[in-house]
């Protein structure tokens, strides 16, 4: 059965849901037929896909681009875009005419966007167009030079007042779900029985409805430290080299490829010696 928005959100108290990025048609798809409930298109895919140093040089037509190939894979999964630094920050307008983008020419079911209380003005509107947005607290890499840098969100009294009611104003604003990044795991658990909407979590303890990863930090596939809240579920990376090694030891030697490898034609030898 093909996840929705509705399904989703029915699920909170019934069963934990899980959610990857995901970012090309090949690996979407192995996802999908894994059972993950959605396939988030992150503009995380800035660091891990494209090398930036963090999200902020993505853009719309990336966005576009890379949610058009998870769509293409999901037969059963939700999929989700994240809206990009500026393509709802300037303007309602801004906003609308971005995310219709991301769903008409992507093929995404749902927007994120990053933001409390600031943003409501923008969820209402996006689902007023009919565009399902799920929010996003904690901390918020596109505010990485505002934050000053990636750490924990919500460690102070007052902090964590402003995330709780910030959770409850996206939820007002119409938001779906929401996602909650490197908050205190008891935090995070007191936002979770607030809302009647489920809460993703990533850094974020074990109470939210729900749990997301990028999915290169779970299966050891990246070049920096991976973060206190990655678990690695597999060691894809040391298959990969030593494919890739295999791969070059053999082409070097002369012994790939051999006869099993290669197409032939019939009388090639008598065929090849009238060529001139």
């Amino acid at each position: 059965m093909k996840n929705t928005v509705i399904t989703f959100r029915q699920a909170k108290g019934q069963r934990k849901l899980s959610m990857l990025t995901a970012y090309d048609y090949s690996t979407a798809k192995i996802m999908d037929q894994s059972g993950v409930d959605a396939l988030l298109v992150g503009d995380s895919l800035g660091m891990v896909m494209l090398g930036h140093p963090d999200t902020l040089s993505v853009t719309v037509d990336d966005m576009v681009r890379h949610a058009a190939a998870v769509a293409r894979a999901a037969a059963s999964a939700l999929v989700i875009c994240d809206m990009p630094y500026l393509s709802y920050q300037i303007s309602v307008a801004d906003c609308v005419r971005h995310a219709g983008r991301l769903v008409t020419e992507g093929g995404a079911q749902a927007v994120k966007l990053e933001g409390g209380a600031d943003f409501s003005a923008e969820i209402r509107a996006l689902t007023r167009a009919s565009i399902p947005v799920m929010g996003h607290l904690g901390l918020t890499p596109q505010s990485v030079n505002a934050l000053g840098g990636y750490r924990v969100q919500g460690r102070s009294p007052a902090a964590a007042q402003k995330l709780l009611d910030d959770a409850r104003a996206v939820q007002e604003a119409g938001a779906f779900a929401l996602v909650l990044e490197c908050v205190p795991a008891g935090l995070a658990a007191r936002v979770t029985t607030e809302l009647e909407i489920p809460t993703i979590g990533i850094g974020a303890g074990a109470a939210c409805d729900g749990q997301v990863l990028v999915w290169q930090d779970m299966l050891g596939l990246c070049d920096r430290a991976a973060p206190k809240f990655v678990k690695h579920f597999g060691t894809v990376d040391t298959a990969m080299r030593e494919a890739f090694k295999a791969f070059v030891n053999e082409v070097q030697a002369g012994s790939f490829p051999q006869a099993e490898h290669c197409y032939a034609i019939k009388d090639e030898e008598e065929m090849l010696g009238h060529l001139y």
